[in-house]
């Protein structure tokens, strides 16, 4: 195995090499190769292996010694057959169980960690364009800052007919560890992109408008209406935008919105969290196959 594989044995976590797992917050990680993307760390080889089955690069990986047998081959596997070359140059940093417990959330690490290169995420009306002609159902995330609900709502995307997602750069990013965890590796799977906090707020009505959407901003309000009225069902594209966890969407957002929905809930509760919303929504509107 040591000739197949650059394998680095560690006996601290004080290198510099280590930065990425142990030093860097995810906003350093987020900014270390500008004015190229950044990087992320993926966890566990399940998460490891959709993000190269993804595209997505390694720059390193860190992994727990008694796992190498079991992971190594399965991850060469993976990137051989989804990118032009396996693991061999990749640096593999080898570490004992003791040093590997050293790091926050040792146990849902599974062995292996992975710091991996981000990729460049399509413009608005590119990414738009790559998705299903007929019938295509988006999320748009609007200032969704919770890690976990963002990954929640991925997962829930994946698995309920959501065609892609779109989040304001407001929101917490998809590729940190707390949402690809969450996300139990969707985040990899379901097609998004940002967009601009800004231009969300100045235009992003209109623009999705201009692609041929309508909207529907999930909110209480004397017009709204539930999520199985037969009136969203005919609509060809549709983009359900829900908002943050607190405050929920800004009133402008559902002042342009096409439709305001609501889930039908029992009297004297009016709301969930914003997640389990999105699955429900999702059930009932996503383009399931």
């Amino acid at each position: 195995m040591d000739g197949k594989y650059n394998l680095v044995y560690l006996k601290d976590l004080t290198g510099q090499a280590l930065d990425p797992y142990v030093r860097l917050s995810e906003g350093q990680l987020f900014h270390a190769q500008q004015p190229k993307p950044g990087l992320f760390i993926a966890e566990s080889p399940k998460v490891i292996e959709r993000a190269l089955r993804a595209g997505y690069r390694p720059a390193s990986l860190l992994v727990e010694e008694r796992f190498l047998d079991r992971d190594l081959a399965d991850l060469d596997r993976e990137m051989t057959a989804n990118q032009t070359q396996g693991l061999g140059q990749t640096p593999i940093y080898v570490v004992t169980s003791d040093l590997i417990r050293q790091l926050a959330g040792y146990n849902l690490l599974r062995g292996a960690l992975a710091a991996m290169y981000r990729v460049r995420r399509p413009s608005l009306a590119r990414f738009l364009a790559t998705l299903p002609i007929e019938w295509p159902r988006i999320a748009v995330l609007e200032n969704v800052v919770n890690p976990a609900n963002v990954g929640a709502i991925f997962r829930s995307a994946a698995a309920l007919g959501i065609d892609g997602v779109v989040i304001t750069t407001d929101s917490a990013d998809p590729l940190y560890r707390r949402a690809s965890r969450a996300a139990m590796g969707t985040v990899f799977q379901v097609p998004w992109t940002y967009l601009d906090a800004k231009v969300w707020r100045a235009k992003g009505i209109e623009l999705l408008h201009q692609f041929g959407y309508q909207t529907a901003a999930m909110a209480l309000r004397h017009n709204t209406i539930s999520i199985d009225d037969p009136r969203l069902g005919k609509v060809a594209k549709l983009a359900i935008i829900l908002g943050s966890e607190g405050p929920g969407l800004r009133p402008t957002t559902i002042l342009k919105s096409d439709f305001t929905i609501k889930i039908p809930m029992t009297p004297g509760v009016d709301s969930l969290n914003v997640a389990a919303a999105s699955a429900l929504a999702f059930w009932e509107l996503g383009r399931r196959k």
